[in-house]
């Protein structure tokens, strides 16, 4: 399958998603995110049970879900299994206190609800990714119908919206769950809880990317070798 962002092979991201492909153990059943650096977790996973690893999981996008299933993983679905023992899955950006923003690939809903029905929650990136604070983009899963009225709730709180529209197609981007993104630019996030908190009280706006779960990060180097923060 095509990757959204095709480019030559990234020893940071594929040091980082490696390295959190070695907490899977067998019997586990694992939440797999969306995104380039998720995508060497998905392979090395792949390649482990080519050795005989027992494990089944859950994906958080049609990408995920054909990168797994190139890679031979059993997939199962949160109706049958809720409770995952470890999800993994990539960063757009993460502050100092492991507050992260997610939704570059248009997945964040999905990954979020993973993310919390793990148990442990790894989030995987290259050194590039990492920021003393959030001054990312928020990536904001929106109903259509609610585009309108979202937009003006983000200029209201000092955020500029910006429909985020396709780039081989002519139209705003869609979701896999059907909806648009929105992405909103709120300048400096110096508490990304208290906007979590207020961005999830705007009616319409299905999940933002804005995540404050991660239990540990793992910063892959241009060198090949991995900080791992907790």
């Amino acid at each position: 399958m095509k990757e959204r962002n095709p480019a030559g092979e990234s020893p940071e991201k594929k040091a980082a998603g490696i390295a959190a492909a070695d907490l899977v153990q067998d019997g586990m059943v694992v939440g797999l995110g969306t995104g380039s650096t998720t995508a060497y977790t998905i392979a090395e996973l792949g390649r482990r049970v080519d050795e005989g690893l027992d494990i089944i999981a859950v994906v958080t996008s049609y990408q995920s879900e054909m990168l797994a299933i190139q890679a031979g993983i059993t997939l199962t679905s949160l109706a049958e299994h809720p409770n995952l023992d470890i999800a993994i899955d990539g960063a757009d950006q993460i502050d100092s206190g492991m507050n992260v923003i997610k939704g570059g690939g248009a997945a964040h809903t999905r990954e979020k609800v993973v993310s919390r029905s793990a148990e442990r929650f790894v989030v995987v990136a290259d050194e590039s990714k990492v920021s003393d604070q959030l001054n990312h983009y928020v990536p904001l899963e929106v109903l259509p119908y609610a585009k309108e009225y979202v937009s003006q709730q983000i200029k209201r709180i000092g955020g500029t919206p910006e429909l985020r529209l396709a780039s081989r197609k002519d139209g705003p981007v869609i979701s896999d769950n059907g909806n648009f993104i929105i992405d909103a630019s709120l300048g400096v996030i110096e508490n990304p809880v208290v906007i979590s908190a207020v961005l999830s009280q705007i009616a319409g706006l299905v999940e933002h990317g804005i995540f404050t779960n991660a239990d540990e990060v793992y910063i892959g180097k241009k060198d090949g070798s991995v900080e791992i923060i907790s």
